[in-house]
């Protein structure tokens, strides 16, 4: 049943056989393709033998040889990830047969919805395999900025004052504190947030973030610069990357937002090392690694928070599978700390094997 097109993948059985996932049906489908992409150029392939698992936009799991341009046509195979744990692995399914495909271990790099809200990783649980990032309940709770506020606030953890409107609620606008922030509450990147100075844009503004969420955040606009740390590792050790500072010329941050966001944001450059007091950079550190214990955080994660005039650290929100294209935060942040993707890869393995043997 082994296709000879793949022979050249398997002749070295000490390698770790590594699916790695990408893709995706929601609106961060591209920027996960770009993630998937720039880890196949610092992939170990003497270490891992990697299996590319494209998924489309409307949610097709195919096998490929590289995550590239056009990986959907260059002679990928239907495949699905078995939740039978005696398979442990990848059924590529071909016309009256199937082959098996075991796996050591599974890399998610499939962005926002169904990738990064617990979904993908509850198949994962049932399929056996391990698998690095964080675990069904620590992604759904940060892919809810709601839910992650109140984990947070109950662990000391300062946030922005919020509201949640669900679907067809109606907002007095007359009693809202402006400027506010009106975004969707389980959605990735900057998709659907728009900040309302006066109440004549509220509607809108709701209406936006409805279209990728009915369940919707107003949260108060906190003063102070964006920053953001980095985290590597399971909470008894974990590693920060350096500190950044979103530098914004004008309005507010909108991260993947650009058609070719290689060649920089039209409104924001990125610092890193940040340029804040030393004393600063130790508070969000602490503040971030506080933030990622108390929603049970693994493997890796992005916290951006604000850092205010006073010192104070107030957080923002928590990517638990952050881009890692070649423009993206944490692979910038955790160069700066000298460790380049290819090692945060290593170690990310290392991690995940070794909670698997616990």
């Amino acid at each position: 049943m082994q296709d000879n097109r793949w022979g050249n993948l398997r002749d070295n059985t000490d390698r770790l056989k590594i699916g790695i996932i990408f893709g995706g049906s929601s609106e961060e489908h591209h920027i996960s393709v770009k993630s998937a992409q720039e880890v196949a150029k610092h992939l170990n392939t003497d270490a891992y033998e990697p299996y590319w698992i494209g998924i489309t936009r409307s949610g097709v799991w195919q096998l490929c040889e590289v995550p590239g341009a056009g990986w959907q046509n260059a002679g990928a195979r239907p495949v699905a990830l078995s939740p039978d744990r005696s398979v442990h692995g990848l059924l590529v399914l071909e016309p009256g047969r199937f082959e098996v495909i075991r796996l050591d271990l599974v890399l998610p790099v499939v962005h926002g919805t169904l990738g990064e809200d617990g979904a993908l990783q509850g198949l994962l649980e049932l399929s056996g395999i391990p698998y690095a990032g964080c675990d069904v309940q620590s992604s759904a709770l940060c892919m809810d900025k709601s839910l992650t506020y109140t984990v947070a606030r109950s662990a000391g953890i300062a946030t922005p004052s919020f509201r949640v409107v669900t679907k067809d609620e109606e907002v007095d606008a007359d009693r809202l504190s402006y400027p506010v922030f009106v975004k969707p509450a389980r959605s990735g990147s900057s998709f659907g947030v728009s900040k309302v100075t006066g109440k004549q844009d509220l509607p809108g503004a709701l209406e936006a973030a409805r279209r990728y969420d009915s369940k919707v955040l107003i949260e108060e606009a906190v003063a102070g610069s964006e920053v953001g740390c980095a985290l590597l590792g399971d909470p008894a050790g974990l590693m920060a990357g350096e500190v950044d500072r979103v530098a914004l010329s004008h309005g507010f941050f909108r991260i993947h937002q650009e058609d070719t966001p290689e060649t920089g944001s039209e409104n924001a450059t990125f610092i890193v090392p940040a340029d804040i007091p030393d004393a600063a950079r130790r508070q969000v550190k602490e503040s971030a690694k506080a933030v990622y214990r108390a929603l049970g955080c693994r493997g890796l994660a992005r916290v951006d928070l604000f850092l205010q005039k006073d010192g104070q650290v107030v957080l923002n929100e928590v990517n638990t599978l952050p881009g890692l294209t070649s423009y993206s935060r944490y692979p910038r942040m955790m160069a700066a700390a000298g460790l380049p993707l290819s090692e945060v890869i290593d170690r990310l393995v290392s991690v995940t094997l070794r909670r698997g043997k616990r």
